[in-house]
């Protein structure tokens, strides 16, 4: 196999993974994930004009749930490959926009969203597809993009639930900065574990 071949491969081996059980199981167990999350998302809509918002690798709305109460009535979308996450994201919050996607192929126009923002999930991406994900999540933001990830110098792949080639660490944000000239840094800051959030780096960043 040429070293596309292998690329592709450990992508479609990792979308097929989070469709399936391995997917449902983190459903499961992160049914709480939303506690705690209000905060953040209150002090970040109040500092930035934010009418609409993606989020990419939604899951069951942890955030979705906070945003679709600070922000306009259907102006909140989610997409996911996990249909079972999808389907309790559309029976718990009726006026958020949840749609099937895979996040290298996003079915929204050029700048549809005030922001598009990831939390946890670049991580879980083959690295080589890390940059196809990002250009289609800045090729969606009319203006702010948003990444909450874990982050490490240089690439690092980390131990996850039995899989290997299922979580990386890096530096995500300065990878959006190199591939992509036309953001800036607005923010960059820490969520602890304990917050609602799992020792996540994020950062804002802006479209010229």
């Amino acid at each position: 196999m040429t070293p596309e071949d292998d690329s592709r491969a450990h992508t479609a081996r990792l979308e097929s993974l989070w469709q399936g059980q391995f997917g449902d199981s983190y459903t499961t167990r992160n049914a709480s994930a939303a506690e705690g999350r209000l905060p953040f998302w209150k002090e970040l809509t109040s500092s930035i004009q934010v009418g609409s918002v993606l989020e990419v690798g939604c899951n069951l709305g942890a955030n979705l749930r906070w945003l679709a109460e600070l922000l306009p009535p259907h102006q909140v979308y989610g997409v996911d490959i996990n249909h079972s996450a999808l389907a309790e994201v559309r029976r718990v919050l009726p006026t958020v926009n949840a749609v099937w996607a895979k996040a290298r192929e996003l079915p929204f126009r050029d700048r549809f969203f005030d922001l598009v923002y990831t939390t946890g999930v670049l991580i879980h991406q083959a690295p080589d597809a890390v940059e196809d994900v990002m250009r289609e999540i800045v090729r969606c933001s009319n203006r702010y993009v948003l990444a909450g990830e874990y982050y490490a110098e240089t690439l690092t792949e980390v131990p996850y639930r039995g899989e290997e080639g299922s979580l990386y660490k890096m530096d995500f944000g300065a990878t959006y900065l190199e591939k992509f000239p036309e953001l800036t840094l607005v923010k960059k800051g820490f969520l602890p574990r304990g917050s609602g959030w799992d020792d996540l780096t994020f950062w804002l960043l802006e479209r010229r």
